[in-house]
């Protein structure tokens, strides 16, 4: 499985091309929220989010049938900027299961730049 055609299936909101990834049974957490979706779920949830999005691939780790990635995630306007960790299991080159943590960035907390602690990782 080419995991950065993946990513450019889902960023480019591709309904056709992100379920050729999937297993039928497949299912897909997003902890962060709570929620499980089927291949048909996530689909609707992905290609039905309002806006066109971009992002890039900045990580990738591959251990067996398990693939880790980390995507930066953004609407075309560059508005808002998110990053996504996703570990997908994956049988016979699909996707069985996908575990995904999205996460808005932004600026570190008032209490840690006060205390002068960190440093912009750019």
């Amino acid at each position: 499985m080419n995991i950065y055609d993946f990513w450019k299936a889902v960023l480019g909101q591709n309904e056709n091309e992100i379920r050729k990834y999937f297993q039928n049974d497949a299912y897909i957490n997003w902890h962060c929220t709570n929620e499980r979706f089927n291949v048909d779920e996530f689909i609707i949830a992905n290609c039905e989010y309002p806006g066109d999005w971009e992002g890039s691939v900045e990580r990738v780790e591959t251990l067996n049938d398990l693939i880790v990635t980390v995507v930066n995630v953004y609407p075309k306007g560059r508005n808002a900027s998110f990053h996504v960790v996703s570990f997908i299991k994956t049988k016979e080159d699909k996707i069985v299961s996908m575990d995904e943590y999205w996460a808005d960035d932004g600026n570190a907390p008032q209490w840690r730049l006060d205390k002068h602690i960190g440093k912009a990782i750019r």
